[in-house]
């Protein structure tokens, strides 16, 4: 027996309380931390966080599995569905779309039931073209009995398999199983236990043909969405999990090999979610100073529209974070402007005394903003 699911105790799952108890300490007190300081937002702070956490989350959930999004789409897709301003902002992709509609629905709809037909419609919403790339899945099914599915790595003739699900004619059983697993432990378990328990198990089964990666992620959303009884995230889990990407499937390969402890995932898990809501305090943090910076600004200067798409691509980034600085070829990007408009404009904005020109002076002159 190579895998988790093919001991006879399957799918009992069990782990070392002991090693997790400070685990479990540490993630509560930066959640409490964390929820103090989203009390303090108003409802447009709390939108703003939303969007770019949204936005973030969708990005790197999809990063984990090799797909790279464009930031400018998803931004637009979630703006869109929070009603929020997307004015200049490329219209999204079907498939982008879909991914922002799994994640709001699996938070803002977290006290609803989770279903077969609700996690077929989800998966369905990441391929809505009904393929994988050039290949053709089974979009809104679970995968069949055809052939096995096998996670693996390394050159044609030189895969390494590192996982074997459990066969396909065993997955309509198995769903079964999770999702009364899912019903049963609702406020029977610790919720972050099981969130991450939900997460170790969704994957083991990996029901779908492909996108079984982000569906787990989003039902990890809406584990912590039924703890927390918040309808909106303010951290993002995919973000830390990108980080971290190899850990992650290291620790879920190691624990889908042994008969049922499941400790080493459980303790990562804890310690990932710790950092991911850590990190999520910055960026409330940035979402005050970017309110405290339009309101200190915008009712005593009068600024073009590009000038203030500038300046809150400068504020989302926060202090430091645009890589590089504000520099003219930049500006005309971003503003889509010719090279002489955005030197007067970045100049207006001198003059105005909200950015102020880096040290560094010639050719790698650059920009930021007056903090």
């Amino acid at each position: 027996m190579k895998y988790i699911w093919q001991f006879p105790n399957w799918p009992q799952l069990s782990w070392q309380s002991d090693v997790l108890l400070p685990g479990i300490s540490r993630a509560r007190l930066a959640q409490g931390k964390l929820l103090a300081k989203v009390a303090s937002l108003g409802f447009d702070h709390s939108q703003e966080a939303c969007a770019n956490i949204l936005t973030e989350e969708a990005i790197k959930t999809s990063a984990i599995e090799g797909e790279k999004l464009n930031p400018e789409s998803v931004r637009s897709s979630v703006a869109r569905h929070l009603g929020l301003p997307a004015v200049g902002l490329p219209v999204a992709s079907r498939a982008i779309d879909g991914l922002v509609e799994v994640l709001l629905e699996a938070t803002q709809k977290y006290n609803q039931p989770l279903t077969a037909a609700r996690l077929k419609r989800w998966q369905a919403a990441l391929f809505p073209t009904g393929r994988s790339g050039l290949l053709k899945i089974r979009a809104g099914r679970w995968r069949g009995a055809d052939r096995p599915m096998r996670v693996v790595s390394g050159a044609v003739g030189h895969e390494k398999i590192h996982y074997e699900a459990p066969p396909g004619d065993r997955i309509e059983a198995e769903m079964k199983r999770f999702l009364s697993w899912w019903k049963k432990t609702l406020g029977n378990n610790d919720g972050l236990l099981r969130s991450g328990l939900a997460h170790f198990y969704f994957v083991t089964i990996h029901p779908f043909d492909d996108g079984n990666g982000r569906v787990a992620r989003a039902l990890t959303d809406m584990a912590l969405a039924q703890d927390e009884k918040l309808s909106t995230r303010f951290y993002s889990l995919s973000s830390q999990i990108m980080e971290e990407r190899q850990s992650y499937y290291d620790v879920l390969e190691a624990c889908q090999k042994v008969s049922g402890d499941v400790t080493p995932w459980l303790k990562w898990y804890l310690e990932c979610y710790t950092r991911a809501v850590e990190k999520a305090e910055k960026l409330i943090a940035d979402v005050l100073a970017k309110s405290s910076f339009w309101h200190d600004k915008s009712q005593r200067m009068e600024l073009s529209e590009r000038q203030k798409k500038v300046i809150n691509r400068l504020l989302d980034a926060g202090k430091g974070g645009f890589a590089g600085g504000l520099t003219t070829r930049k500006y005309v990007s971003m503003a889509k402007v010719s090279r002489a408009t955005a030197f007067r404009e970045i100049s207006e904005l001198l003059k105005k005394g909200i950015l102020v020109q880096n040290p560094s002076k010639g050719r790698s002159v650059s920009y930021d903003l007056v903090w």
